[in-house]
């Protein structure tokens, strides 16, 4: 019997990346899944998932669009009678220079990150409230409370706003819903690897490289690592944690210079 066994959890962004790896280790646990995305790529996630014993479906999802959340949050609770669990997870990056960067580019940051998670938040809450039990996970990161990179504005942003909608519905909804936020640094998945694109056209792997170099652990996260990191703040072991952030970046944000020590 799993941490999660008997809960169902929805899981948004779930078609790659850390939703994929949460996903993965969720159906470890026990979970039934509830597999968010905008397009039809979690229907063979999903396949997999429950070829391998899992119970999991796949949603199309559009986060931030409210209809489209009520149509996958319903099917959610005819597939499994309720929502016990939602990870917030979609979410994009376009890096931009401030001054150049379109207001549409903007936008898809606010509308995706930030509206999504609001959008996805309530939807479920009224069904955790009455039920008197719920955790809510949600996607920040490192960047934007804690760091920033050039061409980072509008996604910094956007991961400092879940912060603080983060620490807002821990409070408002304590004390039957623990909601905690979890602050990644560089995971290796697709969004980065396309980040390393956009900085790098011609050798994309030199800045995974480089970003591996800086990282005292020397290596970029595993998607399943901060599954498990969610698996907790998803289980009963999180009891007496909630509007909280848990950075797990390999201790990236330690280093205070590049030059500086013996």
């Amino acid at each position: 019997m799993g941490k999660l066994t008997g809960k169902t959890a929805l899981i948004t962004g779930a078609s790659k990346g850390i939703g994929e790896g949460i996903a993965r280790v969720f159906a470890k646990h026990g979970a039934n899944l509830v597999l968010a995305a905008r397009g039809s790529e979690t229907q063979a996630l999903a396949q997999s998932l429950c070829e391998s014993g899992a119970k999991a479906i796949a949603v199309k999802m559009d986060v931030s669009d409210m209809a489209s959340v009520q149509v996958g949050y319903k099917a959610a609770v005819q597939a499994f009678g309720g929502v016990d669990i939602l990870v917030s997870n979609a979410g994009i990056c376009r890096l931009g220079d401030f001054l150049t960067q379109s207001d549409a580019d903007r936008d898809a940051h606010l509308d995706i990150n930030v509206k999504g998670a609001w959008n996805t938040c309530k939807a479920v809450l009224p069904g955790m409230v009455a039920r008197k039990w719920g955790r809510v996970v949600i996607m920040s990161s490192v960047t934007g409370d804690m760091v920033a990179d050039p061409g980072e504005a509008a996604y910094a942003m956007s991961k400092a706003a879940l912060v603080g909608l983060t620490k807002a519905l821990a409070r408002e909804f304590a004390p039957y819903v623990n909601v905690n936020a979890i602050c990644p640094g560089y995971v290796l998945t697709p969004m980065v690897q396309g980040m390393a694109r956009q900085s790098c056209p011609e050798n994309p792997q030199s800045v995974v490289d480089g970003i591996a170099a800086s990282i005292p652990l020397g290596r970029l996260a595993d998607p399943m690592e901060v599954g498990e990191l969610a698996a907790f703040l998803a289980s009963g072991e999180s009891s007496y944690l909630t509007g909280a952030q848990f950075v797990i970046d390999g201790g990236s944000t330690l280093p205070e210079t590049s030059t500086m020590g013996v």
